[in-house]
């Protein structure tokens, strides 16, 4: 049976239905027994976004580029585009944008381009996945002592699409680590997959890093990777003071996620993208604008 189109909301209230390439892939994968079957033998595997990885990042993938761009729509005015022209279809995937078009707000920041959503209580996620599908700090963290600290705590989640700008930033000015690496799995955190299966988060490729900062607590910032975007890759001095909006990294090709967690009590999330939670919908966001004060 086909999914639904994925529905989110803009910061205007109005409801947009994405864009999503590879729709019917992942349906396949995720809907039916042989789909099910294809992506424990393979898909979820690192050799196999390895494998694809390789390729984007070859000048083979160079003539895919054009066709996806209008096949997508996608304005290309606010990016910067080597002289030349991209190598790669990675090199378009992970295109940096020039400073003016992403503005760097008040207070607590998305750190990327995505649809958002946001629990001022973690544990208010509970209500917004399907049944049996926890969300489990430990299980996320492996790490007790950061699972306490952040229970009863804020989360915000931030998933990139693949027609979205690929660069992860800072949410908050303050001296930020060094990378934990979580090896795991590479399934894909499209809704699409989402809807059979929260337990994704928990089982991917991830990263994370703590962020202490003045105003709003030690703030860990936890990068997913997925399928087809097993490359986390961090481009921040570890162990430094980074001002807010400042790059933290991107990704290779393919969609994944950021994931905030707060301490509790340290920030009250903007109205509007909880009030869409609680809703069902994901709210679209662009790095730099408003999420907490």
């Amino acid at each position: 049976m086909a999914n639904k189109p994925i529905r989110y909301r803009d910061r205007q209230g109005n409801e947009l239905i994405e864009a999503t390439p590879g729709a019917g892939f992942l349906n396949f994968l995720y809907g039916g027994l042989f789909g099910k079957l294809g992506l424990w033998i393979m898909v979820k595997r690192k050799f196999f976004t390895a494998a694809f990885g390789k390729y984007m990042s070859s000048s083979l993938s160079k003539s895919k580029i054009q066709p996806f761009i209008e096949q997508y729509q996608m304005d290309m005015s606010p990016y910067i585009i080597p002289e030349g022209g991209f190598a790669h279809f990675n090199d378009f995937f992970y295109r940096k944008i020039k400073p003016e078009f992403r503005p760097i707000g008040a207070g607590l920041v998305s750190p990327a381009d995505g649809r958002v959503l946001a629990f001022q209580e973690i544990s208010d996620s509970q209500k917004f996945f399907i049944k049996g599908s926890e969300f489990n700090l430990k299980t996320f963290l492996q790490n007790d002592e950061l699972a306490s600290k952040y229970e009863g705590g804020s989360m915000v989640i931030v998933r990139l699409a693949p027609v979205d700008y690929h660069r992860y930033h800072f949410p908050a000015t303050g001296k930020v680590g060094s990378d934990t690496v979580i090896k795991g799995y590479y399934y894909s955190v499209s809704p699409l997959a989402l809807q059979k299966n929260l337990r994704i988060f928990l089982e991917n490729q991830r990263a994370y890093c703590i962020q202490e900062t003045e105003d709003f607590g030690s703030v860990l910032i936890m990068d997913v990777g997925a399928t087809l975007t097993g490359s986390i890759i961090n481009t921040y001095i570890p162990n430094s003071v980074v001002q807010k909006g400042a790059e933290k990294g991107h990704f290779a090709f393919g969609g994944s996620t950021t994931v905030l967690l707060m301490e509790k009590g340290k920030v009250k999330i903007s109205s509007d993208i909880v009030d869409n939670t609680k809703a069902g919908f994901e709210t679209y966001l662009k790095m730099g604008e408003t999420i907490g004060e």
